[in-house]
């Protein structure tokens, strides 16, 4: 009796383990989206102060993007990004930004100030908040900076990973972009998880 139940025991760690994505250990694809709540941030016009919540969100997609000023993969991306968010101006889906870097190291360039700098700097175009405490990241499954989680109207996580297959790579793949089209179409996503690539997330300690 008690190898049998240890059995299933070892079934069920198994059966939980197998539902871990392709590169992400926290979540699938097909995973109600972890909460976003109470994030400090600052709005894409950055002009103000304001809390994050996905709660919040009305859009029928959702984009979060873990990113972080002082990492160069995020730096390289930046452009691209600003023009994606704007190509979907108008349109039901919503850009938000979170970064996790350890206050206790990384405050002066990833923390609130220097988020508005850089949204000021016209550098963002989208939300961007600082969760200090990694908490959000973590739930999420997120490693590095940037990686992107595409969301639809129920908030289930339909595509996570690289935003593109680089901005010099010979048939590029925009990734995040056809995820959100085919939401928008309400066709199937092609390519829902990529394995994200850039700088270690340095989450609080």
């Amino acid at each position: 009796m008690r190898q049998w139940i240890l059995s299933l025991a070892a079934l069920a760690l198994i059966a939980g383990t197998s539902f871990a994505g392709k590169y992400n250990k926290a979540l699938s694809i097909g995973d109600r989206a972890p909460a976003i709540a109470g994030v400090p941030a600052v709005a894409a016009t950055g002009d103000k102060d304001v809390t994050l919540n996905l709660s919040d969100a009305k859009e029928d997609v959702v984009v979060v993007a873990f990113l972080a000023n002082h990492c160069p993969a995020v730096i390289a991306c930046e452009d691209r990004l600003f023009d994606l968010v704007k190509s979907y101006n108008g349109k039901s889906v919503k850009f938000v930004g979170v970064c996790c870097s350890d206050p206790n190291s990384l405050e002066k360039e990833d923390g609130i100030e220097a988020i508005k700098g850089k949204i000021k700097e016209g550098k963002y175009n989208l939300t961007y908040g600082y969760d200090a405490d990694g908490k959000i990241g973590k739930a999420y499954g997120a490693v590095v900076t940037p990686t992107f989680f595409v969301l639809d109207k129920d908030r289930t996580v339909r595509y996570t990973g690289k935003l593109d297959s680089g901005a010099d790579a010979k048939g590029a793949q925009a990734y995040v972009k056809t995820a959100i089209d085919s939401l928008l179409s309400k066709e199937t996503i092609e390519e829902t998880e990529t394995r994200a690539t850039g700088c270690p997330i340095p989450y609080k300690k």
